[in-house]
């Protein structure tokens, strides 16, 4: 009865223990490698023996190369990203970035060739103009077209007042010059002139 408790302790790993043989180095070996762990012998080979049957890994065989190669497809699926990042940035520094940092160095270069700093120049208010009463160098064609014909018409009708002038001697006192001109007329003239 003594040694079925000890078989049933043992199937369901509760109880006993059992040697296993193994090459000194190896022995040294795992002790070494289960110390990282600070777990017992037992729990890190537990752990390991789970680990490969979760990842159906072949200590032996193909296992290390399934591994290998999912690494490598990793690395390169990275390196594809990377080059599109890099792709990225070379593309908004050539099309943003570059062409703003040389118009600023542009303009950083007009300023220290100038050698002065900007003036800022007082708010003026501004002044009533008064120069419109001294001649002018150059008139638009327009305007001076405009003036012509005025001057024409004041002209023209200067010289029909002048043709209305008669001299007047009268038979004491000076001699003066009448205007043949009509009241309208003369009212008309007034206030042209005005």
């Amino acid at each position: 009865m003594e040694k079925q408790l000890i078989n049933d302790r043992t199937k369901k790993g509760t109880g006993g223990y059992s040697n296993i043989t193994v090459k000194k180095e190896t022995a040294t070996r795992f002790r070494s490698y289960s110390k990282k762990f600070s777990k017992s012998h037992s729990e890190v080979i537990d752990g390991m023996i789970q680990y490969f049957k979760e990842n159906n890994l072949d200590p032996f065989g193909e296992g290390t190369k399934i591994i290998l190669d999912s690494i490598k497809k990793m690395e390169h699926r990275m390196m594809k990203k990377f080059d599109r990042l890099i792709a990225i940035i070379k593309n908004m520094e050539k099309t943003s970035i570059r062409p703003t940092y040389e118009m600023v160095l542009i303009l950083y270069e007009a300023y220290v060739k100038d050698g002065r700093k900007p003036k800022r120049e007082p708010v003026r208010i501004q002044e009533e103009r008064m120069d419109f009463l001294e001649p002018r160098n150059t008139v638009p064609k327009v305007e001076h077209d405009r003036i012509l014909q005025e001057f024409k018409e004041y002209k023209k009708r200067c010289n029909e007042i002048i043709d209305n002038v008669e001299k007047v001697e009268p038979m004491m006192g000076k001699p003066y010059l009448k205007i043949n001109m009509g009241i309208g007329d003369f009212e008309s003239l007034k206030h042209q002139l005005r």
